[in-house]
């Protein structure tokens, strides 16, 4: 379930909910989710029975309660070993945060029949926000970065391209309905962690690379770049790059998004072409594989991983866990100290791990003492939800 401690042998915390007002959970509910219906509602031309159950979830994620699923539902008995039977009909925000926002996404799906039967079965309801984003100016420039990157040396290519993995997650769509100045404020990078060192050497030549991407478009882009670049200088043999079975969380990455990505880079000019038909050719051979498991859309921490998908990143010579959301669920939604030790709160992953991640949550773990202090000094508790400041953390 996913307020389950986790073993008596590791650290605990509680588990963050949403019902202070006056914290970025309650925020997240109150204000961002009515923000998405509405972003929504204008984004298709909708029909009655769509706005109908917008307005019907508007009324339940904001001042009503969780409702069980449709009967029908085709993931009724998952939603059932998630937690369904026990949150149904408490508040939103009452129960673990991390629930409570994917529900909200399961359940936006199904107000505009994303689910079917129906016209709108299958129609991604974030896709213009993901392709505006692919188009943008502010990926050309990007692409075009990378006329210059390819007469440098190859392990500064690699510094580069690493670092363009981790701040691609600046381009957060949920992010930046909630505040839009992020990414001008988070021009500036700041790491309160980095084991990059610890990272490369895991990363020797062989085995498989398992990558679980966060968002689509502008941060699927850098993932992209980032694989390619290990594949052709052989750091690993093979990579799995893990996406979401559906629309999730706005902007997160599905199949679909990642073609579109492949396609923008293959139809870009200059060095951008070249990685894009490489990573072609890679999904071809089998060098590069997409897996959508439905565990990716669970509302539950990596603790809970179940045998199938354990057994696979068991095998990989090394997981890095892409973006906020990921790092709340492998290291668990809690209100941990952030001195709390990293490598006790993701030891239950079952083999070697790396989260790459902007901070847009309070969530937070691995720090030492003095870079917590400087930090609150300096800022408060903002730095931990500003998407001002980053980290790489890794557990061998």
């Amino acid at each position: 379930m996913p307020d389950t401690p986790p073993p008596a042998s590791g650290p605990s915390a509680p588990v963050i909910v949403g019902d202070d007002p006056g914290s970025f959970p309650h925020s997240v509910l109150a204000e961002r989710h009515p923000a998405i219906i509405r972003q929504v509602r204008e984004a298709f031309p909708y029909g009655p029975e769509q706005h109908h159950a917008l307005d019907a979830l508007l009324a339940s994620c904001t001042k009503g309660v969780i409702e069980p699923l449709p009967a029908d539902a085709h993931d009724l008995d998952r939603w059932a070993a998630w937690g369904m039977g026990e949150y149904t009909g408490r508040s939103w925000f009452d129960v673990p945060w991390l629930w409570s926002e994917s529900h909200f996404y399961r359940r936006l799906l199904d107000a505009v029949g994303y689910f079917g039967p129906g016209p709108w079965q299958g129609i991604d309801p974030f896709r213009p926000f993901k392709l505006a984003e692919l188009d943008s100016r502010e990926t050309d420039e990007e692409l075009a970065a990378l006329d210059d990157l390819a007469g440098r040396p190859a392990d500064e290519q690699a510094v580069a391209l690493l670092h363009g993995s981790l701040w691609g997650n600046r381009a957060d769509l949920g992010f930046r309905l909630s505040d839009a100045d992020a990414e001008d404020r988070a021009a500036v990078p700041g790491l309160v962690a980095d084991h990059s060192d610890t990272l490369w050497t895991l990363l020797r030549g062989t085995g498989t690379l398992c990558l679980i991407a966060d968002n689509a478009g502008r941060e699927l882009i850098p993932d992209l770049l980032l694989i390619d670049h290990l594949l052709a200088h052989r750091r690993v043999e093979r990579v799995v790059l893990h996406v979401k079975p559906h629309p999730y969380f706005v902007s997160d990455a599905t199949t679909a998004d990642v073609v579109d990505a492949l396609r923008r880079l293959t139809n870009a000019p200059g060095e951008a072409a070249g990685y894009g038909r490489r990573l072609w050719s890679a999904t071809a051979d089998g060098r590069l594989t997409v897996r959508a498991h439905p565990f990716s859309c669970a509302p539950l921490p990596y603790a809970d991983l179940p045998g199938d998908l354990r057994g696979e990143l068991a095998q990989a010579v090394l997981t890095v866990v892409k973006g906020d959301l990921n790092y709340r669920r492998l290291v668990g939604d809690r209100r941990w100290s952030p001195t709390t030790p990293f490598a006790e709160v993701t030891a239950h992953f079952p083999g070697p791990v790396a989260a790459l991640r902007t901070l847009k949550s309070e969530v937070i773990t691995g720090l030492d003492a003095d870079t917590e202090a400087a930090l609150v000094a300096a800022e408060g508790q903002a730095w931990r939800t500003s998407g001002t400041h980053a980290l790489i953390q890794v557990r061998p």
